[in-house]
Order: C-alpha cells, then sequence, then structure tokens
C-alpha cells in the first residue's frame, strides 16, 4: 500500500564507498506498540527488490510475530525505491550516479532509527529472508550486545562466488537492452526487466519445483511460459533498473566482516555473534545452500543449523507461497523467542 509508511530523516550519510546522501531517508513501517521496557522489539528487514508489504506475510495475530505481543520494525532498505534509491534520490545523485551501498549501510543506518527515534537499547529478534537475512548476520555481528535472539534464513552473511555468478546473468539481461542507456534510460528497459526474470526463474526455484510442476498444480498457472511471463516477468517489469542494480551491488559484495571492526577477518565477524540464533537454510535453495550455512554455524558460539526440508527452493524461505513452509518457519521463530 503506498504511503502506509513513515519516513526517518537521517540527515548527510556517508556510506562506505565514500559518497555523501545529503537528506538521506530511511522508510520503515511498524506493527504493534512498544511496551514501557522497550524490551519487546522485533527488526525485520527486507530483501532484494522487495519493501515492507513484501514481509507482512511473516507478521500477524497468533502467528510468532504477534503485533499484540512484539513491537515489529520493518525498515526497507537502500534502493528499493522508498528508502533513499536511484529513483528518488534528487541530483546530482540521482539515477546511476547513486553511490554502491553495503549492507554495513544499511544496518548502520536502521541502527540509528532503532536507538535515535524509539529509544531502543535492546532488541528481542532480528530476522531476515534472503538479503533480509545478510543484514540480520549484520545486525549481529556489529551489535550483539544488544540483541537476544538472531533468525537469517535463506540467506548468508557473504555473498558466496556461485551466488556472485548467477548475479552477473542477472545484471548482464538488464544492461543488455540497449533502452537500458548506462541508466540515463527515458523509458523503463522493458526487454531487460523481462529478461531478468527469465533469469530468475531458473535460479529462485528448485530442479524438483518445476519436475513436480507445482507452477501448475499449485500455483494454477496455465503453461510454463504462462507462469515464466505472468509471474516472473510481470514480477520485475514494474521494478526500476537502477534500484535493481544498486540493490544487486549490495547483494554481491554482502560480506560481515568487511568494516572497519572486522578488517575482512569473516570467521572473527561470526565468532563475534553472541546472540542465541537459528540459521534455516533452503534444502533446495540455489543461491544459499545448507553447505554455506552450515560454515556459518561451526563459526558461530550459540548457533543452531535447521535446513526448511522443501522442494521450494528459495521460496521456502518467502514470500510466504508455500503455506507448509510458512508454518514450519513460524513454529521455529516461536521457538527460538520462547527460549
Amino acid at each position: 500500500m503506498p504511503g502506509d509508511y513513515e519516513i526517518y530523516d537521517l540527515g548527510d550519510v556517508r556510506f562506505q564507498s565514500g559518497a555523501t546522501i545529503r537528506g538521506c531517508k530511511l522508510a520503515y513501517k511498524t506493527f504493534g506498540k512498544l511496551n514501557a521496557a522497550k524490551d519487546n522489539v522485533v527488526v525485520y528487514p527486507t530483501w532484494y527488490s522487495g519493501q515492507h508489504q513484501d514481509n507482512e506475510w511473516l507478521v500477524g495475530k497468533g502467528m510468532a510475530l504477534d503485533p499484540d505481543k512484539y513491537f515489529i520494525i520493518i525498515p526497507n532498505m537502500f534502493g528499493n525505491g522508498l528508502s533513499s534509491s536511484p529513483s528518488n534520490t534528487p541530483e546530482p545523485y540521482n539515477g546511476p550516479r547513486f553511490p554502491n551501498v553495503t549492507a554495513y549501510d544499511n544496518v548502520r543506518a536502521q541502527h540509528r532509527l532503532v536507538t535515535e527515534k524509539f529509544g531502543i537499547k535492546k532488541i528481542k529478534l532480528v530476522i531476515g529472508w534472503s538479503m533480509g537475512a545478510l543484514q540480520t548476520f549484520h545486525w549481529g555481528a556489529l551489535y550483539p550486545d544488544m540483541i537476544e535472539y538472531i533468525l537469517p534464513f535463506c540467506g548468508s552473511a557473504k555473498c558466496s562466488r556461485h551466488n556472485y555468478v548467477f548475479l552477473e546473468g542477472v545484471k548482464a539481461a538488464l544492461q543488455a537492452d540497449a533502452a537500458w542507456d548506462n541508466g540515463w534510460y527515458k523509458e523503463k528497459p522493458a526487454k531487460g526487466l523481462r529478461a531478468v526474470g527469465r533469469v530468475y526463474a531458473g535460479w529462485g526455484l528448485s530442479q524438483a519445483f518445476y519436475r513436480h510442476e507445482l507452477d501448475l498444480k499449485v500455483l494454477g498457472y496455465s503453461s510454463l511460459e504462462d507462469f515464466l511471463v505472468a509471474f516472473w516477468e510481470g514480477f520485475f517489469l514494474p521494478k526500476d533498473a537502477n534500484n535493481l542494480l544498486t540493490m544487486l551491488w549490495t547483494w554481491q559484495h554482502g560480506d560481515i566482516s568487511n568494516n572497519e571492526i572486522y578488517k575482512g577477518d569473516y570467521k572473527k565477524a561470526l565468532a563475534a555473534i553472541k546472540p542465541k540464533a537459528y540459521v534455516m537454510p533452503g534444502r533446495t535453495d540455489l543461491y544459499f545452500p545448507p553447505e554455506d550455512s552450515e560454515n556459518e554455524v561451526a563459526n558461530m558460539p550459540d548457533a543452531k543449523l535447521i535446513p526448511i526440508e522443501s522442494i521450494w527452493g528459495h521460496f521456502a524461505g518467502g514470500p510466504g507461497t508455500n503455506p507448509e513452509d510458512v508454518k514450519f518457519l513460524d513454529g521455529k521463530i516461536k521457538e527460538l523467542l520462547a527460549g
């Protein structure tokens, strides 16, 4: 829903890239009420191309993220079109001139929102899917003493080499459209956006998903081609190309150790994550296979690996597509919050 969110004005923000966005904006939505002790807080960052409303499937009465119990903050990632992004930043940092922004930049801004706007000192849970998981890991490494629990699902603490290569395909598909014009497009590069959808279609869902024809039998599309056009092309066509490329760069350069605290020492950054963690990869996720999560958990002091046994690939974790996976995930969040 347009306009169902608030804006926190961060003032002048210097990103890790060295660029400064003046009048930098962080869009967010909250659910529930902050209690008197200010300790019923859940932070739930957004994912690649997603906005706050795309996270709402995991929030609801009777669910683990129950607004009657928790004060849930959904901050929008830089580049997603609501927080400061290529599409909404005034000249000279508009469009393709928008600076490279890291997950570290995002989480530092979110921390300012939580502490400055709401006066929060303790967070019950940080949780996120996909790039939201990347931000969740960053929260755990950057503010370990502030957080009780973290639950990153279908995501990683650092972009793997294989994941980086997949994203190069997405980027190349978009930039091959002549209408893209190095980011100075007058009309949206529709061919490129459709091509991005086609590239994504082979990665977002598993081989078994297609083998069992879940696109037809469960999601109700009339043919494989109908699924590719109506779902995948339809998913990316409304999105801004420069915004997608900004978030793609953030994803490719995701690394919880790439900052002045850990100075590239990845294992040290993982070892610093004190909050009790459930790390939940999708068993058939082609972006973030369980093997990568095993490595993360092995280097974290209080983490448990809980794979989502699903053939829905990356979509086992969202955005609320398969009810069985949602039920399993919700149950594990309840378990973690129960201590």
